[in-house]
């Protein structure tokens, strides 16, 4: 085997084990593409797996300036060979022409994360959200499709936002205790009269988690419209991938006080359902 095909195989691997909501997704692409987004996955978890890391903030930014160092040994051209991971996406860059910047904004998001921890507005969320899900939208689309217009990478980002404030719903309490970060705007939070650490009446929290989970449905909406720009393929990707996500949305939706008892899934049957009805050109 060669160092290209060994490094895109640990990819794969490191995504089938680490990202399953993801993996059903991918694994309906062609050989190359898939391949190209496990070298996505593989790098954006190296920055989460940083963000999420007890390390001080110190450490971690030190640690993030590092990760903005290995984007541009891809942008010259001069990646580590014993890296894997780097000499994968250094290949999926190339052949699929995927903007670095891109890459960066998921460093930049987790640099925010270490220097804030509330946000005033959705406005400021939003911004965020941006940074390190929507960048993942449009490095996505890079792979998904050649010379994609402006007009998709826009809705690739709106759906990368929808994604991510599920991902904010399902991580209330993860979030709050561990990780010290409040992601619900203060401007909603006082619009129900809850604390800043999202603790009040149950009554009110149920209407705060379904206001955010209406919201999360707009930016779906629209990302949405993204399909109209995919081949089958891909778009059986995003169905899927995208599909998980809204499927946990619903289940928050049903019954929003679930939230800050358990983080909300999908069973194995669940996940495997919604790839199938991806691939037989089912919209979720």
């Amino acid at each position: 085997m060669t160092d290209l095909a060994n490094a895109y195989q640990y990819c794969e691997t490191n995504t089938r084990e680490q990202a399953r909501n993801f993996y059903y997704g991918i694994r309906l692409l062609t050989p190359d593409k898939r391949n190209a987004m496990s070298a996505l996955y593989a790098f954006a978890r190296r920055v989460d797996d940083v963000g999420d890391s007890k390390e001080s903030n110190e450490n971690k930014l030190i640690q993030l300036k590092s990760l903005r160092s290995q984007v541009e040994t891809i942008e010259n051209d001069s990646v580590s060979q014993d890296d894997l991971v780097l000499l994968a996406l250094n290949d999926a860059v190339k052949k699929f022409s995927i903007p670095t910047g891109a890459l960066t904004e998921i460093i930049a998001g987790c640099e925010q994360d270490c220097n804030k921890t509330e946000y005033d507005t959705i406005a400021e969320l939003s911004k965020y959200c941006q940074y390190v899900a929507g960048s993942v939208g449009r490095l996505s689309l890079a792979v998904f499709s050649p010379n994609p217009s402006e007009k998709a990478f826009e809705l690739a980002n709106t759906l990368g936002i929808a994604l991510q404030l599920t991902n904010i719903l399902r991580d209330i309490v993860e979030d709050r205790d561990q990780m010290n970060r409040i992601y619900i705007p203060k401007e909603d939070l006082d619009r129900f009269g809850i604390k800043s650490d999202v603790t009040g009446p149950l009554d009110k929290l149920a209407e705060l988690v379904r206001f955010e989970v209406n919201r999360a449905r707009e930016y779906y909406a629209v990302g949405f419209l993204l399909l109209d720009h995919l081949d089958f393929r891909s778009g059986a990707c995003v169905r899927s991938m995208a599909g998980i996500y809204l499927k946990i949305l619903n289940k928050i939706d049903r019954d929003p006080l679930s939230v800050f008892a358990k983080r909300t899934s999908l069973s194995t049957s669940e996940k495997v359902l919604v790839a199938a009805k991806s691939l037989m050109g089912v919209r979720p």
